[in-house]
């Protein structure tokens, strides 16, 4: 058993390698047309300097490497078994009796450890620096835009009511309130509903500002069943809320790490927030080493049979023709899942699903006939 042992680290090394060259190319080529863009959208902008691009543009480098790992590795993939093929090194293993099982053990292996990688290691790093990235772009090329650039400058709330009976809700309103530190919302109404959505009362108040566990109402004037104003007061309700659970709230999934997400889901679905886009980006973070397993075996699929005068590129266009059909699949299961239609956990998992069960539907046709 020394000779495929052998041949498998020998082959698994070789996958791992071109894997990783073709997404450090790949990231680089990327992330260079992402950088002419960002150039092109800062031309007007005399605060978006070279160096603010520059750094723009670097801060989303994990985030690129993410996106394009599945393609790396197929098309990593296709090159070494190519090269292993050309070169009769796999001919030689299979006229000895090795077969396609035996021999991309090593790959399987090489492509879990990447998406691995990529979950455990590279998804926090990601995360922190695109959100670097999301907060110095919204300054510099989008003139500051955030939750205080809503629908009518409202943003509205809604959390857990612990002052009442279980099930009781907490509903505010109101405009962010620039300057100064915390968080504020100025204008504010706020309703307090029972259990069973029976309104208790109604209040409203000049500002309400977000202390550690709690918000502080000034001014309110609380509108009780009977419809009657009370007089100014301060009030204050308990609260799980935070200014950075707020602002990520309305920012991209992808500036959570796999590891903040679960959390931060029950966060928001306590809060009243709709967590589908965060429960979909946890999912398919969870279906990245399958994904990156599936996109292993396509690659031994289209290059690891002897090839003709043509066949090299007709090999490489069925690869691309594949791995883009996943893109598709992963992009219109991914916009169902995000209205609903589609239960989150089959949006997430489906293409990885789908491009293992093609692979090895392709494999056990190829190689048991």
């Amino acid at each position: 058993m020394t000779f495929p042992r052998t041949l498998v680290l020998y082959v698994g090394r070789r996958f791992l390698v071109a894997a990783l060259t073709a997404l450090l190319a790949l990231t680089l080529l990327v992330a260079l047309f992402d950088f002419i863009e960002l150039l092109r959208r800062g031309a007007s902008r005399p605060e978006a300097g070279f160096a603010t691009i520059g750094a723009i543009a670097a801060l989303r480098l994990p985030f690129l490497a993410m996106q394009i790992m599945p393609f790396a590795i197929l098309l990593g993939g296709m090159l070494a078994f190519w090269r292993l093929t050309r070169s009769s090194e796999l001919v030689v293993a299979r006229a000895a009796g090795v077969s396609a099982w035996g021999f991309l053990l090593g790959p399987v292996v090489a492509a879990a450890l990447i998406g691995g990688f990529a979950v455990a290691a590279l998804s926090p790093l990601s995360s922190v620096m695109f959100a670097r990235a999301e907060r110095l772009e919204n300054v510099t090329l989008r003139g500051g835009a955030g939750i205080s650039a809503l629908a009518g400058g409202k943003l509205w709330l809604r959390q857990a009511d612990q002052g009442i009976e279980p099930g009781g809700v907490l509903i505010l309103a109101g405009r962010p309130q620039s300057g100064g530190g915390g968080f504020a919302l100025e204008d504010v109404s706020l309703w307090r509903l029972s259990g069973g959505d029976r309104l208790l009362a109604r209040v409203e108040a000049a500002r309400a500002a977000l202390s550690p566990g709690r918000w502080v109402l000034e001014d309110a004037v609380v509108f009780g069943p009977d419809r009657q104003p009370r007089p100014p007061v301060t009030l204050t309700f308990p609260s799980e809320l935070t200014p950075a659970s707020i602002q990520d709230s309305f920012a991209s999934p992808d500036t959570l790490s796999v590891w903040a997400l679960p959390g931060f889901i029950q966060l928001l679905e306590g809060a009243g927030f709709s967590a589908i886009r965060h429960r979909l980006q946890f999912q398919s973070l969870l279906a990245t080493p399958l994904l990156a397993i599936g996109m292993a075996l396509l690659a031994a699929v289209f290059s690891t049979r002897t090839t003709r005068m043509g066949g090299a590129g007709r090999m490489i266009a069925a690869g691309v023709a594949a791995g883009f059909a996943l893109f598709v699949l992963d992009r219109v299961t991914a916009e169902f899942g995000e209205t609903g239609a589609l239960p989150v956990w089959l949006a997430a998992w489906t293409p990885s699903l789908a491009g293992l069960l093609l692979a090895l539907g392709l494999l056990l046709y190829l190689e048991d006939g």
